[in-house]
């Protein structure tokens, strides 16, 4: 996207994440850590990974997480396992 505004809202899946130690690489801006808010984009199977903070206005691209899909259907399974690698709640609690 050129405008940076972030994932159109058609075929969009979004979730709260807390960013893994070392936080999550993005293509603009490099690392950033924090609560995130992580969107998958899917479209004809394309799929495009959005990350940015936490009421943010502006989105990032997270660097080489893009795919496709040969069934669209499993955008909502790969979504899943994004936020779920993605989301460290207890990370900060281990040395």
């Amino acid at each position: 996207m050129q405008d940076r505004t972030g994932p159109p809202t058609a075929a969009v899946l979004r979730s709260s994440v807390l960013a893994p130690p070392g936080g999550v690489m993005t293509d603009e801006v490099g690392v950033i850590t924090g609560e995130l808010e992580l969107a998958t984009e899917c479209v004809g199977g394309d799929v495009t990974v959005w990350v940015r903070y936490a009421g943010a206005a502006e989105w990032y691209r997270l660097s080489a997480a893009d795919c496709h899909l040969h069934d669209q259907r499993d955008h909502s399974a790969l979504h899943s396992a994004l936020a779920a690698v993605l989301n460290r709640p207890t990370a900060h609690l281990r040395g």
